[in-house]
């Protein structure tokens, strides 16, 4: 399973198990689905799906301070976001996904 389906997977799982906000979903699922706007980023994905399964909205809130909160997962979004393929030229038709 290439990486893209592994977050896909991810995200759906953690949106299932462990109550991951859709706004966050839906802004994963949509990387998930364009691996041809994110290329170089595989550093920041597996952070991602390493993050999913440990997701807990009081994450980092408690005495251990363990797990991935709102704030962490879509910091790591944020900079994976940043680094969606930009148009080098006025000559390079983007796909969609890769318009801002």
């Amino acid at each position: 399973m290439d990486l893209f389906a592994r977050l896909h997977s991810a995200t759906v799982l953690a949106e299932q198990d462990n109550a991951l906000p859709e706004f966050l979903a839906e802004r994963l699922l949509a990387v998930a689905s364009s691996p041809h706007c994110y290329p170089d980023t595989a550093e920041e994905i597996q952070k991602i799906i390493n993050m999913l399964p440990e997701y807990d909205t009081y994450a980092q809130t408690g005495y251990m301070g363990m797990g991935a909160n709102n704030a962490i997962l879509e910091g790591a979004l944020r900079r994976l976001e940043a680094k969606r393929r930009q148009p080098a030229s006025a000559r390079w038709r983007p796909h969609e996904c890769c318009l801002p």
